[in-house]
């Protein structure tokens, strides 16, 4: 047991360290940027395996003669995404506002009496002298009682605007989207992430969509930098919050 206490304690100081060298090397620097990559190898946005209804054979996009297409706001094409590479705006607009309030209150009272003065013909009224008293011999009561209260008010508001990139088109047409943004202020970094998989009809003739239109949507907004730091708490203190009991 003190092995292995010893050697979580050596982990956790290694883990410690590595992460204090990371910390060291950033002294005096601003936090370095995310380099450009496959929006595709995202958190959450991997190969979408959603079952898909069989699709019926499309309708050519053109008709025999015509240069007007029907899936096309405009005679030159459709700007809205519809491929892999495509680029389309996303609009966050999150305003969240809950307030529950619950009161339960439950009471209860019992008794019960019983006496026995005649049994099988048998008068007990003088069998058991004048210690017992025969029409009284058992008188049990309980009272219960319950009050409970509860209440949740949480509030949340989000705007934001961000370019995301088609990295999947599913078999029935849906576009998987996967996008990343990240702005840099003075010594502190604003990194917003969002994925998931919207329908080409929701996509508007602005090539945007909303993030309410967004099935299966993913969206972080944090940052990391020199005021991050500061908030988070100690790894000890991490540690020892996890594994104290009281």
């Amino acid at each position: 047991m003190i092995r292995k206490i010893a050697t979580l304690v050596i982990a956790c100081i290694a883990l410690q360290a590595c992460a204090a060298t990371d910390r060291l090397a950033q002294v005096g620097r601003t936090p370095a940027m995310t380099p450009i990559e496959n929006p595709a190898v995202l958190a959450g946005t991997g190969p979408s395996q959603i079952p898909m209804p069989v699709m019926p054979g499309r309708l050519p996009a053109t008709q025999t003669n015509s240069l007007w297409s029907a899936n096309s706001p405009t005679f030159f094409g459709d700007p809205r995404a519809a491929r892999v590479g495509d680029i389309l705006t996303v609009k966050i607009d999150i305003s969240d506002s809950a307030q529950l309030n619950n009161t339960t209150s439950r009471s209860r009272d019992a008794s019960e009496d019983s006496d026995l003065t005649q049994f099988f013909g048998l008068d007990l009224t003088n069998v058991f002298g004048s210690r017992v008293d025969p029409t009284s011999l058992t008188s049990l009561g309980s009272a219960s009682s319950t009050t409970g209260t509860g209440t949740v008010n949480r509030g949340e508001s989000i705007s934001l605007t961000i370019a995301a990139i088609v990295t999947q088109v599913l078999p029935n047409g849906n576009l998987v989207l996967a996008g990343r943004q990240e702005v840099r202020v003075n010594n502190e970094v604003r990194e917003l992430l969002i994925s998931g998989i919207a329908r080409p009809q929701d996509i508007g003739s602005d090539n945007t969509i909303s993030h309410t239109q967004i099935a299966e949507a993913r969206i972080s907004y944090g940052g990391r930098g020199h005021l991050s730091e500061v908030q988070r708490p100690s790894y000890g203190q991490e540690l020892y919050d996890i594994l104290m009991p009281f």
